[in-house]
């Protein structure tokens, strides 16, 4: 097996599952998931909850946490060499480490806790069990998260390590292959456009059928999948090269994910389903090598026609092969680009702006009013039916756009730089971005729609990103609401409301969002339901619902004595867990709290 990462100790950390025999997994290292990186290794039960876990080598607890999302109830093992080990989605830990975390809960009286035992407090040895395998957290089926960690924290593939107990012989297999423009003198056959091919086998790999014509610096992107052996799931794989002629011109390998940028993958990729394998300056990531400002920027002089192959690589080495030919062109102003729309289609592509309009009668200058000042511009490209216009909006962003036939009113506000702390003041919308929010500088676009209660606020589009929260202040008074029940939500394309909160103060309703999109009020005056499964002298279990603003918090008492209450919310369902082995008696309290501060208590009496 290939070494790509540093701090690669082969065959030194033993099976998490099933140690020394077969291993099925569901995900891996590198996958794309939406909005993450997956960082490990999922391992697979069957569907069956209870599967014994192993310390993967000598070591201590390190932190150890009992949680409702994430990666539910989670074991952190330090080890001597410096690595860290994870176990996630647990079902329930050892018995030694259960009654060390519900104590500790109890002294806290919280339902939800992460320790950090000092070093040694709480050893544990190699194939050492630690814990059962469970659905606990942000699961979607029984399976145990593994990770393997660097001094850094930093997650490393690992596969690298050295499992026998996974075998993969299967190379990754393409889907398809994307080229992009990458500015905006650049073309692809002819055209400002991003161009998504289907892969073909071929002799000795995958193919496309054509000769891609491509004009200034063009990017390439990858959909693929990789699978191993015995097992049906897309997984991820590390490795690319990309050959001109029997030339390696580069090459990309993921084999670590540093935390504190792992929100950076959206930039890494398209739409969470392509990889770009190319240099883009604001990423954090370093996996190109050489990492230089024009490494992947392919181009070529007119005329002159390349031969390509695209290697992927897993990390057992098995090799997929795609070969592909560009050919430098020239631009051209008349170029075939289909029917032409009704009426003018603007795109926002980064920092280009793209406008794609019918022929006119009363000409094709485009006129652009950025300030006090007005830009002329001819189309890109044209044919009998369709003009289309480019604009690089590093030079200042339009708020009009007079193209002959109609005059464009955009949603644009201005650029944010990344890196920098920005504070965005409109009349009605003031949002802060801080050196830390933004993944790329962003070309802000603000709609407003509606008022009061139907008020709604479009910023940019959900297929773009932040890399951290940016804070907005919302004048929507007066709604008529109660403020101490309207806050704000997140609304689909399909109308479907996702909670993100917000206090009122003077000018309206200040929040917090890691998302761009459309936003709304909506009144959450609803308690939540409960209903009780079983109460007795050995437990107390109930199913806690809300329909709007979702759960925030519950808290139980038995004969006035708090109750540690655990949670799973894909079931709904809370149950109790004691610290001693004493039967319930007496008074029954659990009160439960949604998102917006409704409240519903619940009594009842154990005799």
């Amino acid at each position: 097996m290939t070494v790509y990462g540093q701090g690669v100790i082969q065959n030194h950390f033993r099976s998490a599952v099933k140690p020394g025999g077969r291993n099925y997994l569901s995900g891996n290292f590198s996958e794309l998931r939406p909005n993450h990186f997956h960082t490990g290794l999922d391992y697979k039960f069957g569907g069956v909850e209870g599967e014994p876990i192993y310390a993967a080598a000598d070591g201590w607890v390190h932190r150890i946490k009992i949680s409702t999302y994430g990666y539910g109830n989670v074991i952190y093992l330090k080890h001597p060499t410096g690595h860290i080990t994870l176990y996630g989605h647990l079902r329930n830990f050892s018995p030694e480490l259960q009654q060390y975390m519900i104590r500790k809960m109890y002294e806290a009286k919280v339902n939800e806790l992460e320790v950090y035992p000092e070093p040694g407090e709480l050893s544990v040895k190699k194939g050492q069990r630690i814990a059962d395998g469970g659905n606990t957290g942000s699961s979607g089926g029984p399976h145990l998260h593994f990770e393997i960690r660097d001094s850094l924290d930093r997650a490393m593939d690992p596969l690298l390590f050295g499992f026998p107990e996974i075998i993969d012989k299967t190379a990754p297999s393409p889907q398809k292959i994307a080229f992009v423009p990458l500015d905006v003198a650049s073309r692809i056959n002819g055209k400002y456009q991003r161009l998504e091919l289907s892969l073909n086998p071929i002799t000795g790999g995958y193919g496309i059928g054509q000769t891609v014509k491509i004009t200034g610096k063009v990017g390439l992107e990858i959909q693929c999948f990789d699978q191993l052996d015995g097992a049906s799931n897309r997984n991820g794989f590390p490795y690319f090269e990309l050959y001109q002629q029997d030339s390696m011109l580069y090459k990309l390998t993921v084999d670590q994910v540093d935390f504190n940028f792992s929100r950076q993958f959206l930039l890494h990729t398209y739409q969470n389903k392509f990889t770009k394998l190319y240099f883009q300056d604001k990423l954090k990531f370093d996996y190109l090598q050489p990492n230089t400002p024009t490494t992947g920027h392919l181009s070529l002089d007119h005329g002159i026609k390349r031969d390509y192959q695209l290697r992927l690589k897993d990390a057992y080495g098995n090799t997929s092969r795609i070969n592909f030919s560009l050919e430098g062109r020239d631009q051209e102003f008349e170029v075939a680009d289909g029917s032409a729309p009704s009426k003018a289609q603007v795109d926002y592509l980064g920092n280009i702006l793209k406008i794609k309009a019918p022929v006119s009668k009363e000409g094709g200058l485009a006129k652009y009013y950025i300030g006090t000042s007005t830009y002329e511009m001819l189309p890109a490209y044209q044919d009998t039916q369709s003009r289309t216009y480019l604009w690089d909006m590093r030079f200042g962003v339009p708020d009009q756009i007079d193209i002959c036939s109609e005059v464009i009113q955009t949603p644009l506000k201005g650029i944010i730089p990344a890196g920098k702390e920005k504070l965005f003041a409109a009349q009605k919308v003031q949002i802060k971005f801080e050196e830390n929010t933004l993944l790329e500088d962003l070309y802000l676009r603000i709609e407003e729609s509606g008022n009061g209660s139907s008020a709604r606020l479009q910023i940019n589009d959900p297929s773009e990103y932040l890399w951290n929260s940016m804070e907005i202040l919302w004048d929507v008074s007066p709604t008529g609401m109660d403020p101490s029940k309207a806050q704000v939500y997140q609304v689909n394309s399909r109308g479907s409301k996702s909670f993100v909160g917000g206090k009122w103060e003077a000018g309206g309703i200040r929040f917090k969002t890691r998302n761009f999109g459309t936003f709304m009020l909506a009144v959450d005056s609803k308690p939540p339901t409960v209903a009780p499964v079983r109460v007795n002298s050995s437990e107390i279990r109930f199913t806690i619902r809300d329909d709007l603003s979702g759960i925030q918090k519950f808290e139980a008492q038995v004969d006035g004595e708090w109750v540690l209450m655990r949670y799973e919310h894909k079931k709904a369902l809370i149950w109790s867990d004691k610290l001693v082995d004493k039967p319930f008696k007496g008074a029954v309290i659990l009160r439960v709290t949604d998102q917006a501060g409704n409240v519903t208590e619940w009594k009842g009496t154990i005799g």
